[in-house]
This record gives C-alpha cells, structure tokens and sequence, in this order.
C-alpha cells in the first residue's frame, strides 16, 4: 500500500468508532485445506463469503488487518445507483447495450444491500434516500438536464430533475443551480453494515482470520498454497478482494492497474433538529459537479458527514489533518449556519480507481478477483462479492464487466507518484468548466 500505515495506525473513521466490534475471528494457526480462500475482509471479501458458506462451501477469510478496517469502513456511509459516468458518456464509450448493463449493475447492486441487510437481520441503519447531484456551476445543470433525459429514455425511470428555482426545496446552501436526484439511492452506517455481515458469514460456517496478511501464493496439487505470519492454508480456488490495497507481491499485476486515491471525511457535532430539517428538507445523499467535488450526508445524532477527494495524495495520519482542514472550511463556506459547529470526527481512506472508473472483476492467472469499484464501493463491492461466488460456482453470467479488458495503466507500478499533477490537472478543469 505504499508509505500508508497499517489500519491500526490511522484513527478509526466516525463509523468504526461507532459501531459494535467483531469477535468472530479465528484465533490460533492458519491452516486446512479449503474450497475456497478470499484475500481481504471488506464487503467484496465478506459478502462472497457468507454466499459461499449459504452454498455450503467451506471457506476461510485472510484480512492483513481488521474487518472492514480500510475502504468499507472508512466512506461517506452512501449506497447510491448509478456509475461514476455520465450515461451519455457510457454509451458513446460502449454503446447503449453494455452501457444500459453497466447502470443497471449499479442499480441491482443498492438491492442487494438492502436484501442481505434485511435477510441476515443487520442493523445498519438503511434508508432509501435519494441521491442528489446539486449543480455547482449554472451550466452544470444544463448537462444534468442532458442526463435526465437520457437516463428516463433508456434505462432509468426513478430520476428526478430540481429545476435552479427549487433548490431551496431540496438543500439550503448557497452556490448551487439545480440538481438530478437519483430516488432509488440510500444510505446505511457502513461499518455495522460490514461487521454485521462478517457476523453473518460467520454464523454459516465461514472462517475469518484477521491480521492474516498474505505473504505469499503458490500453485499445489488440489489448488492453491497460502502463506501468511499465522500460518499456511490449501485452497482449490482463490479470490483476490483487496484491491489497492494489495501488497506489491504477490499482487503487483493487480497494483498496476489500480490507482489509490485518499478521500478524506469529516464529522460534525450533533446539530439541533431545526436546523437540519431547514438545511437538509429531503435528508438525502449530496454529491457536488464538480470533479473535485463533496459528497455529504446526515448520520445518525444529526451528525453532518462531509468528505471529498481534499487533497490528491494517499491517506496517513498528518494527510488525514491537512485534509480535514481543508474540508471544514469548505463545509463552513457552503453552510454558514455551521460555522461555529465543532468538528469531532476526521478520518481517510483510499479509493481505488481505474482508469476508465468502472470495476473489475474476472479471472487472471487461476486467481478470482473484484475491485476497482472507483467511489461506489459500499454497494458495488457488497453486489460484485455475491456474483463472483456465482462466477466460481460455474455461472460466468454473473459477472456484468466480464466483457471489459484491463490493460495496466502505462508508467504505473503501484505507487500514484502522478496524484499531485492529476490533481493539479483536475482544478483547473473545474475552473475552466
């Protein structure tokens, strides 16, 4: 993960401090042969896991830290439909086919959060919202309203366009020019959420072994051979759920074709009822236009979670501060009724991006993976670990990104030593447009 310190060393997001730890883990050796070993304990590695141990298989977990202790449990608690593109942009890129599969993935991947969350009784807190892009500039709304009149032609109904008047009816904050709300959209506490699903693949027969980094990969007779500082298991199949968080080896092919980003997150005080329901009338999710933009959100205890990408460099203690300062005075700017609210929460985490901002998931060299979900990892990584469980089951079908290719980024081999001018780039883009 380059110069990022191990999950314990970085402060616990607002979500992992509050929510209910997982004792589940198992203590003792690493060992036994397997059906199925998954590399990483967030929602992909999690939810492929209970969908395994549903099926009977016998499968065993290896996190290098703690469960749900990078990117799943260290977001903005969103759970929203629809890609990290523009539709319009998708279908020129891939035709209206592959792009139609490509949103409904997104869309089908916020259902199955809310099944699993109901069927396996996890109290997370989820609630279909709505989504909301608020206009940042007044030719941004032009563009959305581009994008709702394709999105309503050809793959998406439950869209809505706030016209500049009627902002004021779904946010009270200065600056913004209209909006496209996506209604079928929700939010969860995604650290209960992750917990709760290890629990739940746990009481199934899963095996979850935390602080189990694998160090080392090698092809045996029934499959596969797994080396951690714990002890070694034998797996028939293997699937590769870490994404940039992967070490360089054995996953480097991995590395090259991700590029970790820190987005940064603050929280506030609990604020008063009146004031929340004057600034925020729909309570929803709120992501800005811009492409350095926020997302923001309620929590429970009226707390106001307010992130972005602050700074373009990866997540450490000192970054996380840098970053937390940047976004309290853009929080303070765009709501000025928050600016003496005290900010009690700060924290990053990574995102992992590929080039084309759509996930990945297949099959390389005998091993399994899913990653690269680029900003939509709460739902997309909880969708995608529940698929391939089906793909390694026999069921290539599952798999909706089966047919992109994944050639490495060039000049990339697993440290983003471009982020500041790819940041740089990215201002004056919001500038100019």
């Amino acid at each position: 993960m380059g110069n990022v310190p191990p999950p314990s060393d970085l402060p616990p997001s607002f979500w992992q401090a509050s929510a209910p730890p997982f004792r589940d883990g198992r203590d003792g050796r690493v060992e036994g042969e397997w059906d199925v070993a998954i590399i990483g304990a967030g929602f992909t590695g999690l939810s492929a896991a209970l969908a395994f141990a549903k099926a009977g298989a016998s499968v065993a977990v290896l996190e290098a830290g703690e469960v749900v202790g990078e990117a799943s449990g260290r977001n903005g608690g969103q759970c929203n439909s629809g890609t990290a593109h523009d539709f319009g942009a998708l279908v020129s890129a891939y035709g209206i086919d592959d792009a139609r599969t490509f949103y409904n993935a997104h869309r089908s991947a916020v259902d199955t959060v809310e099944r699993i969350a109901r069927n396996e009784g996890i109290e997370c807190g989820f609630r279909r919202c709505g989504r909301a892009k608020l206009a940042a500039k007044p030719q941004h709304f032009a563009k959305l309203e581009a994008a709702y009149d394709l999105l309503r032609e050809h793959v998406d109904a439950d869209v809505s366009l706030v016209t500049p008047e009627r902002i004021s009816d779904e946010i009270d904050a200065d600056g913004f020019y209209g909006a496209l709300v996506q209604e079928t959209s929700a939010q969860l506490h995604p650290a209960r959420f992750g917990r709760g699903l290890a629990g739940a693949a746990a009481a199934k027969g899963a095996v979850i072994y935390e602080h189990a980094p694998v160090e080392g990969m090698a092809r045996n007779a029934s499959g596969w051979s797994l080396t951690t500082p714990r002890g070694t298991l034998s797996a028939r199949q293997v699937l590769v759920a870490t994404g940039g968080a992967s070490p360089q080896s054995p996953f480097g092919w991995f590395r090259r074709r991700i590029v970790s980003v820190g987005s940064f997150a603050i929280a506030t005080e609990p604020l008063p009822t009146e004031l929340t329901d004057r600034m925020f009338p729909t309570g929803r999710n709120y992501v800005t236009s811009r492409i350095i933009g926020n997302y923001f959100r309620l929590a429970e205890g009226n707390r106001l979670i307010f992130g972005g990408r602050a700074r373009f460099t990866l997540s450490d203690p000192a970054s996380d501060i840098k970053s937390g300062r940047i976004l309290e005075k853009t929080m303070r700017t765009m709501f000025p009724a928050l600016a003496d609210t005290r900010i009690e929460h700060c924290w990053g985490g990574t995102i992992d991006l590929t080039a084309d901002r759509l996930p990945r998931a297949g099959e390389h060299d005998g091993m399994f993976y899913a990653m690269g979900y680029s900003g939509h990892g709460v739902q997309m990584a909880t969708h995608m670990g529940e698929a391939m469980a089906r793909v390694m089951g026999g069921d290539a079908s599952a798999n909706p990104f089966a047919s992109l290719s994944w050639p490495a980024i060039p000049g990339h081999l697993g440290k983003p030593w471009f982020l500041p001018m790819v940041g740089a780039w990215y201002r004056v883009q919001d500038m100019l447009h």
